[in-house]
């Protein structure tokens, strides 16, 4: 199985339930803090987006909203069993992108692997990557009520290859509050991903009018300065193999150097970083680099995720 956007077809779209999780539709995050029990993993729904919610016994940090990518990990169990966070004090909220898990179209990867090849730009990252992040006021807003975050509060966000795209394109759009985040070989936009479906199908995109306007309205570095605003901007390290072939890491060195100019203009030259890590391919969840990629992930969250409560 090749993980990314030309591999559709070959993925498992169905989110395996979590043994430890309970479902729970009317949860409330400040429970586990009253029993004084480790962390509970809570399956849900917030608004329409189905979540698994990782709730420590101690909460001193605002929500972090995890997405996964195209390939492993593909689910929000799978990217929870990779990176579970438990060094850092917030609720960890794992969604699922539209068009996977439970909301998989009924024919499943066939019907994504068709969409992709009719018109990989509307009919699956616009749905998929833009979708997920037009998703997130609406989940805002659920966690607010289940007395997970405080109204105001700015939530850390992760994203691994689309999820990291989704993620981009969230810190672009500002429609919530967002203290840090951080991408692993992600995607920058769809004029990248498109590039990654071209060399994995050794195939060529027919653009129309309408693609390019999404590849413009989704290209993070050309959403730079929208990306920087903010006092201060977001914390953002972006992460990215040397050896990612899916995704080269000329995109996130690209990413970096857009974004150096408007932070150093904000002042906030240190709350962005550009990590290229060696060997790492495009899967990262090998034994041999898992526990350092857990360890930079929560060490950057830990130090720019504001305390719950926190409006900055």
């Amino acid at each position: 199985m090749r993980p990314g956007y030309a591999a559709l077809a070959s993925l498992c779209f169905a989110i395996a339930d979590p043994a430890s999780a309970q479902s729970n539709a009317d949860f409330d995050c400040t429970l586990p803090r009253v029993i004084g029990t480790g962390p509970i993993v809570i399956k849900t729904t917030l608004s329409e987006t189905p979540a698994l919610i990782r709730i420590p016994s101690k909460i001193s940090r605002s929500p972090i909203v995890l997405w996964h990518g195209f390939g492993p990990p593909a689910s929000e169990q799978a990217l929870m069993d990779a990176l579970p966070l438990d060094d850092v004090p917030a609720v960890k909220v794992y969604l699922g992108l539209p068009m996977f898990g439970s909301r998989a179209p009924e024919q499943g990867a066939e019907e994504l692997a068709r969409r992709q090849q009719q018109d990989l730009a509307t009919l699956v990252f616009e749905p998929v990557v833009m979708g997920a992040a037009k998703e997130l006021p609406a989940v805002v807003r659920a966690l607010e009520e289940r007395r997970c975050m405080m109204r105001g509060e700015h939530i850390g966000l992760f994203g691994f290859s689309a999820g990291g795209a989704a993620v981009l394109y969230a810190l672009a759009e500002r429609d919530v509050p967002i203290g840090a985040a951080v991408t692993l070989n992600a995607s920058t936009g769809l004029s990248a991903s498109v590039e990654a479906y071209e060399r994995a199908t050794k195939g060529s995109y027919n653009w129309t009018d309408a693609a390019r306007r999404l590849a413009q309205r989704s290209d993070a570095a050309g959403r730079a300065k929208d990306i920087a605003k903010g006092h201060p901007p977001p914390a953002l390290l972006i992460i990215h193999g040397s050896d990612d072939a899916m995704l080269t890491p000329e995109v996130a060195s690209t990413l970096h150097q857009a974004l150096v100019p408007p932070y150093q203009e904000a002042l906030a030259a240190n709350s962005l970083q550009l990590l290229l890590v060696p060997g790492l391919a495009h899967g990262w969840t090998s034994p041999g680099t898992l526990e350092a990629l857990r360890s930079s992930i929560a060490a950057w969250f830990d130090n720019y995720q504001w305390p719950a409560g926190s409006t900055r």
